[in-house]
């Protein structure tokens, strides 16, 4: 399912400001109240099958302009100049036909937290290309979370930005966030096992209940026996949030092995990825997690509202359920999500635990 999300980005224009003296590496970016942002690509090599398309978001101290790229609204400044230090780096995961804009205000606002933020466009799973779908499933989820490490090699190899990302004793702090099928990624980078006969035997007894997932998957019947992948966990990966996951194949005891901080969102009235069987089922198995249920909430709540309709298997990904109000919910995300992660990447473990705890 390929989602027409635009054509192609606008030109950006170069902006020159200057970068004041920074004084802290972690909470100098905290200062800058306004996001950057600019187009990256990591190209294709030996290790790297295909190029990955990304959008960086960053901290600046340039003015913030609002243009459109395609269907979105970006709040931020192309090609400021950005800070010199950051807080860490959080990669952000769309949906499966999705975009690096379709969450642009989360990836604004850790920008204005201080966080450099890479939004990739996933190879093969974007409103460009759907060509992974046509691959054995297995792939689908092996390449998505390989696809995030890959990017995390070539940022923390650039020049221009591996000495902004903050690092620690324990070395760069990461984070990792997703919506939908970028929540399964973020999932499986923090260990999440895939057991494929698990969406077997999920979509045999309960596809009624769980119909758009279960429509999307070819060759059910013969997803019976343990058909386990290997893992895609990535350690440098230290806090996720899953936003309306996909999350039935993962395994029980993957998910209890997890030990990084999680933040799993459901959103109530999700039609796509009904929250018992996926988002319940990972913060339900994770230890420490914290669940929240977004009441009255569809399953695109996640996602910036578009200036013209997307059609997807469950209608506009701007249509909310009656009385529901994305553009609150999407300012309250702006708040909680950069918050978690101050308090993840910072804090020692045993704190992190105590304060991420539900």
């Amino acid at each position: 399912m390929t989602f027409a999300i635009y054509k192609r980005l606008r030109s950006a224009t170069l902006l020159l400001c200057s970068i004041p003296v920074v004084t802290s590496l972690l909470f100098s970016a905290a200062r800058a109240a306004e996001a950057g942002w600019r187009p990256y690509e990591v190209p294709p090599s030996v290790t790297n099958p295909e190029k990955i398309p990304a959008a960086l978001y960053y901290p600046t101290q340039a003015p913030t302009r609002s243009i459109m790229v395609g269907s979105f609204t970006v709040h931020a400044t192309p090609m400021a100049a950005p800070e010199a230090k950051t807080k860490g780096l959080i990669v952000l995961s769309h949906g499966t036909g999705g975009s690096e804009f379709g969450q642009s205000s989360l990836a604004e606002a850790l920008a204005r937290d201080g966080y450099l933020v890479a939004a990739l466009r996933h190879p093969g799973d974007s409103y460009q290309d759907s060509s992974l779908w046509q691959k054995p499933l297995g792939t689908y989820f092996t390449e998505r979370p390989r696809q995030v490490s890959r990017l995390i090699d070539a940022l923390l190899a650039d020049p221009e930005w591996k000495d902004r990302i903050a690092t620690d004793a324990q070395g760069p702090r990461i984070g990792a966030a997703g919506h939908s099928a970028g929540g399964y990624t973020v999932v499986a980078l923090a260990g999440g096992r895939v057991d494929l006969s698990r969406i077997g035997t999920h979509c045999v007894n309960e596809a009624p209940q769980d119909p758009i997932t279960c429509g999307m998957v070819r060759n059910i019947q013969q997803m019976q026996a343990p058909l386990a992948l290997e893992s895609t966990a990535d350690p440098r990966i230290r806090a996720i949030v899953a936003m309306a996951p996909v999350g039935v194949m993962f395994t029980e005891q993957s998910l209890k092995a997890i030990t990084v901080p999680a933040l799993i969102y459901a959103a109530e009235k999700d039609r796509w990825l009904p929250p018992s069987f996926h988002a319940a089922w990972i913060g339900q198995n994770i230890p420490g997690a914290t669940y929240r249920v977004v009441a009255n909430a569809g399953h695109f709540a996640f996602m910036n509202t578009a200036s013209a309709p997307i059609q997807t298997l469950d209608g506009d990904i701007s249509a909310n359920p009656p009385g529901f109000d994305r553009t609150e919910f999407l300012k309250q995300l702006g708040e909680e999500i950069p918050a978690f992660f101050d308090r993840t990447l910072t804090l020692e473990p045993n704190a992190v635990k105590a304060s991420t705890s539900p």
